[in-house]
């Protein structure tokens, strides 16, 4: 008897605190669906809803640039509003993150009255039975108060809205391997913190025009370990999407033509990199959902989209969320285990691309208009509202373009001290050499070293061929091990192997190894370098092939002579070789944890 007074005291009162409607009607409601607030009154209807209802704590998880807030609204029945507290209860975690774009702002919308339908009016209070919600309202807060009515041409609403980038000029959706921005430096200590077991991220989508409101990714296997693949497919995404489609939204996956606003020529998934939202929680072994509402369909009917597809969501995980955490339990389990013996035939995938085969789709687009433009010079393309339903090739085939073996870990001399700080960033667990030690290290060479021509995201993305190497190395005292076997260690992978698409390297964190600082003067390299291929017939013949071949070095005095400085005894040994090294026999290393 007692436990069901508890339970009356603890539903009725939010039902009554409602009170009048009017005063939960959020700015968007009372525009008709065609403004969103600001910063501030985002923030005072959040702690709105914190004052009216115990479920509820508004939370700062950082700060910004320009020195505001990062908000995190937690909603639990239990009160459970800290990591320890929400494991302890044994429901699932689910984090739904809106405004990384802050122009694409659909998800806030969506989620201050989906909050205030769980917590205060007592409509959907049942998706806090097993679930534990934490909304970060805007995330890119800096970007978000950039308002004006002019941010997203292709977009059809709000009236105004915020900017895709930071105060930094930075996106924030794609650095969150690199983590230079202090936005996803607070979000991945929010992230590890948590360790959420389904992760959504809120967007509006660019791109061809066609029927459908909202749009999705998921990541696929082997992107994403399998188990929890098989969940996302036969439970997340089997139990939401009807739901959705029987609000009166129609949805379908996001869409990419293989050829520029030609659907006859198919369309296209695959998986992302993890500098995006959705990669970066695979390499986590979370599910994650990106939500891409279409950009042309009007404001009212994309929030209304957006929430009914997180509501649909919520529910799916709320109704089984054992099934959910097993599936990630085992996936944690799976990577901590990879790492503690080496096999040199188990593979690890780094990159992915799509293969030739395909499968027929049904499509429901607008019956297109081209013709020759007058402005341009080129094809215009214009859409109609005349329906046409299109059975059109889906290419989806997700096939691995590069891999490596999972070595049991990975050493770092003690100089390159930001990729300890990364690391530590990403809550990657790492030891210290307390003294000199030579171990036998795989590593790589790095040739035909290219830089992108214009900069990306502030850095000049690298592009290389590189020689795997096997050698004794010295490695000084005060070396970083980075051990394979932990929970992140996917992550740790992708960072240090130089052929992870976001890897150190890629990014340019690693550039001063590429760099030439010791030269030989012309007159001393000419005698030298004339002593070098008398004395050695394979490397003049070498040269001499080289001369031969290439026009330009054969005119350019200075690349040839430099050529020989740079086969002769006195070049840089270190010029081109990663300092990083790959342990795969087990050693007993005298190391210490770095707290």
């Amino acid at each position: 008897m007692r436990l069901g007074i508890l339970c009356v005291v603890l539903t009725v009162p939010l039902v009554l605190r409602a009170g009048n409607k009017e005063r939960w009607v959020t700015e968007f409601e009372r525009s008709g669906g065609l403004r969103t607030p600001r910063y501030a009154g985002t923030m005072a209807y959040c702690r709105k809803l914190e004052a009216s209802s115990p479920w509820v704590s508004v939370r700062a998880f950082g700060i910004s640039p320009e020195g505001r807030k990062l908000p995190l609204v937690i909603l639990s029945r239990d009160r459970a509003f800290d990591p320890r507290s929400a494991r302890k209860t044994g429901k699932a975690v689910i984090l739904i993150q809106s405004g990384i774009h802050a122009g694409e702002i659909d998800g806030k919308d969506a989620s201050l009255m989906l909050m205030r339908d769980i917590a205060v009016t007592g409509r959907l209070p049942h998706l806090l039975d097993s679930t534990v919600l934490l909304f970060v309202p805007i995330f890119n807060v800096d970007g978000h108060e950039r308002f004006g009515p002019f941010n997203r041409i292709n977009q059809n609403g709000p009236e105004e809205m915020g900017w895709r980038t930071n105060a930094q000029n930075l996106n924030l959706n794609r650095d969150y391997m690199k983590c230079e921005t202090p936005e996803m430096q607070a979000m991945l200590r929010l992230f590890n913190a948590w360790l959420p077991d389904l992760y959504v991220d809120c967007h509006v989508t660019d791109g061809i025009d066609f029927q459908y409101d909202i749009t999705y990714a998921v990541e696929p296997p082997p992107y994403l370990d399998p188990g929890v693949g098989e969940w996302v497919q036969h439970t997340l995404l089997a139990e939401s999407l009807p739901a959705v489609e029987r609000s009166g939204h129609k949805i379908f996956e996001y869409v990419f033509p293989r050829e520029d606003r030609d659907l006859s020529k198919g369309i296209t998934g695959g998986a992302s990199t993890p500098r995006f939202s959705t990669g970066f929680a695979a390499l986590e072994n979370r599910p994650a959902v990106l939500i891409e509402t279409h950009m042309l369909k009007p404001y009212r009917m994309r929030v209304e989209g957006t929430y009914q597809f997180l509501k649909a969501m919520i529910a799916a995980v709320n109704r089984r969320p054992s099934i959910l955490r097993a599936a990630v339990k085992r996936a944690d389990d799976a990577v901590i285990l990879a790492g503690k013996k080496y096999e040199p035939g188990r593979y690890f995938p780094l990159a992915f691309g799509i293969g030739p085969g395909s499968e027929p789709k049904v499509f429901l687009g607008w019956k297109e208009l081209r013709d020759r433009s007058p402005l341009s010079g080129g094809e215009r393309v214009r859409y109609t509202k005349d329906t046409v339903t299109l059975v059109v090739p889906w290419y989806g085939q997700v096939t691995v373009t590069d891999s490596a073996t999972v070595p049991l870990a990975y050493i770092i001399p003690p100089e390159w001290t930001f990729v300890a700080e990364k690391l530590r960033a990403h809550a990657v667990a790492m030891e210290r050499l307390t003294r000199e030690t030579t171990l036998d290290v795989d590593s790589w060479k790095f040739s035909d070293v290219r830089y992108a021509s214009r900069p990306f995201e502030g850095r000049h993305m690298v592009t290389f061929a590189e020689t795997p190497t096997h050698e004794r190395r010295a490695f000084p005292a005060g070396s970083i091990v980075v051990r394979t076997a932990q929970r992140a260690g996917k992550v740790v992978m992708n960072l240090l192997e130089p052929k992870g698409p976001d890897s150190f390297v890629a990014w340019g964190y690693f550039d001063v190894i590429f760099e030439q600082k010791e030269y030989a003067e012309s007159y001393v390299m000419e005698e030298e370098g004339a002593k070098l291929v008398a004395k050695d017939t394979a490397l003049a013949r070498e040269y001499a092939a080289r001369v031969e071949a290439d026009t330009a070095f054969a005119r350019n005095p200075g690349a040839r002579l430099n050529w020989l400085y740079q086969h002769s005894p006195w070049r840089d040994w270190l010029q081109n070789v990663y300092p990083v090294g790959r342990i795969t026999a087990p050693a007993g290393l005298p190391a210490e944890s770095i707290r």
